[in-house]
């Protein structure tokens, strides 16, 4: 039987399923992929090999040669086939466009994504879809949540424009922190984000309550310190590389003297208006001073404390590569709300009649350099989009991230390691997600076509499996459809 022919197997209810392999043992309400290639973000691919599914978990792998399989059984054909683990997206904003977030899951789950990362929207909006995944596990991707960013005052998004929705809270003191914190962990999130504007001692509460509780703590280095500090305080992750630069410019602490006066300066403004008034003040001259001696001595402190990146270069080089107009990526707009559809191509035909200004360019070139560096540094990074915003589908936008991430150096098995092992390990889930192994919960992409070839052929799915269920392409496609008619 073939993975396309599947589906319609998959309607028959409560159909005993019987395996027998060579070792004798009888395995009931089973299903195996017999000869694919099985690809690891760790190992060397195995060649012609079986993978038994019972339940939700892998129950054996093992050569097809060395398997004998009854006529009773649901044997799929995997001949030429590949299959890798479930893909993570491990920045997401299902708060961001509000209108969007009822298609995100299913958009997700047919671009191979099995579980994605949360961090920043209003706590009872995204709880709403981590309860929705739960209640549907095999179904729907897992949803890590970090709930609000926590942001001091004047906080960044605060809801007062289209582009700053109320993604955070504002914190004014040490006391407000522990209080925000302590709900954010009444409602069971799994992180925690620290924004842009705290106070040095609102951010080492942060990362105090944090370890206090077990949980990581990711987010932007504050404008009100540098990377060195943020780290040594045990920041677990960074997103964006956001303020990198300023800490690895030659006149890095003449930039923070600059910024502490600034900000002290701004604090009866809007909080997104005085960070954009940083960023236009010192991102370029940053850039423009870079320093490899200076660079090596953040890094190697990042490295240290193993504070790992999300750099979500797919969205940061998004103004000068422009993904969203390429007419393969636009195919994706088509499963949006078809108002949003609309709107995300008019606004992308007023931006590509801009060509990308000179700092554009060479700060693309900075990130993806600096992403490289990183990788070189032995600093584990994990793949993330920063979906939906700047016309990043869901889903679709975590493919234009493993290829610009390859295009930084890394191998395409390490990206697959970025994408699949490194967010579990982050969460304390690698003994049951991220690789192909006995015993892990089977969320699987099956691949028509090798990634560790070209990365690009991550986008080449047969099926998804989440939690043991199998999504043929016809089940994947059916559910496209219905979000292309809505």
């Amino acid at each position: 039987m073939t993975l396309g022919n599947l589906s319609s197997l998959l309607l028959i209810a409560n159909i005993g399923l019987l395996l027998s392999c060579q070792q004798g043992r009888l395995v009931e309400n089973g299903y195996c992929l017999e000869n694919v290639t099985v690809l690891d973000p760790l190992d060397a691919p195995m060649l012609n090999q079986t993978v038994i599914i019972e339940g939700n978990r892998i129950s054996e792998i093992a050569p097809s040669a060395e398997l004998r399989l009854s006529n009773k059984n649901t044997i799929i054909d995997g001949t030429g086939k590949f299959v890798m683990p479930g893909l993570w997206d491990a920045h997401v904003h299902f708060a961001f466009l509000e209108e969007l977030a009822p298609r995100m899951l299913d958009l997700f789950l047919c671009y191979g994504i099995t579980s994605v990362r949360d961090i920043g929207g209003r706590l009872d909006f995204v709880k709403k879809w981590k309860d929705e995944a739960m209640a549907n596990p095999d179904d729907a991707p897992r949803v890590m949540m970090a709930g609000p960013l926590l942001d001091g005052m004047p906080n960044v998004y605060d809801g007062s424009t289209p582009f700053t929705p109320a993604l955070s809270v504002g914190l004014a003191t040490v006391q407000d922190v522990r209080e925000a914190v302590s709900t954010l962990i009444d409602a069971g999130v799994d992180l925690l984000k620290a924004y842009e504007m705290l106070t040095p001692e609102q951010f080492a509460e942060v990362i105090r309550l944090g370890k206090e509780h077990g949980l990581p703590v990711t987010g932007h280095v504050p404008l009100s310190m540098d990377v060195i500090q943020a780290s040594s305080l045990g920041l677990n992750s960074m997103e964006h590389l956001r303020n990198l630069e300023l800490s690895c410019a030659s006149l890095s602490d003449d930039l923070l003297a600059q910024r502490l006066q600034m900000l002290a300066d701004g604090k009866g403004d809007p909080g997104s208006i005085l960070r954009s008034r940083l960023h236009d003040a010192q991102r370029k001259a940053a850039v423009e001073h870079f320093s490899s001696e200076r660079t090596k001595e953040v890094l190697d402190v990042l490295a240290t404390n193993e504070t790992w990146q999300v750099p979500t270069s797919a969205l940061s080089t998004a103004s000068v590569k422009r993904p969203f107009a390429r007419e393969d990526f636009q195919q994706s707009f088509r499963f949006l709300p078809s108002a949003m559809e609309g709107e995300w191509k008019e606004q992308i035909e007023g931006v590509i009649l801009e060509d990308p200004t000179d700092f554009q360019i060479e700060y693309a070139k900075w990130l993806v350099d600096m992403v490289g560096r990183i990788h070189e540094h032995g600093i584990e990074i994990m793949a993330g989009t920063d979906c939906p915003i700047f016309f990043l589908t869901p889903g679709r936008s975590l493919h234009e991230e493993l290829s610009v991430l390859t295009s930084a150096g890394l191998s395409e098995q390490e990206v697959l390691k970025a994408a699949t092992l490194n967010p579990a390990r982050y969460f304390g889930l690698d003994d049951e997600l991220g690789r192909v192994r006995v015993g892990m919960i089977a969320d699987l992409v099956v691949l028509n076509s090798n990634p560790l070839v070209d990365i690009a052929n991550t986008q080449d799915i047969e099926a998804v499996i989440k939690n043991g269920k199998l999504h043929s392409r016809m089940m994947l496609d059916e559910k496209l459809s219905n979000l292309d008619k809505q």
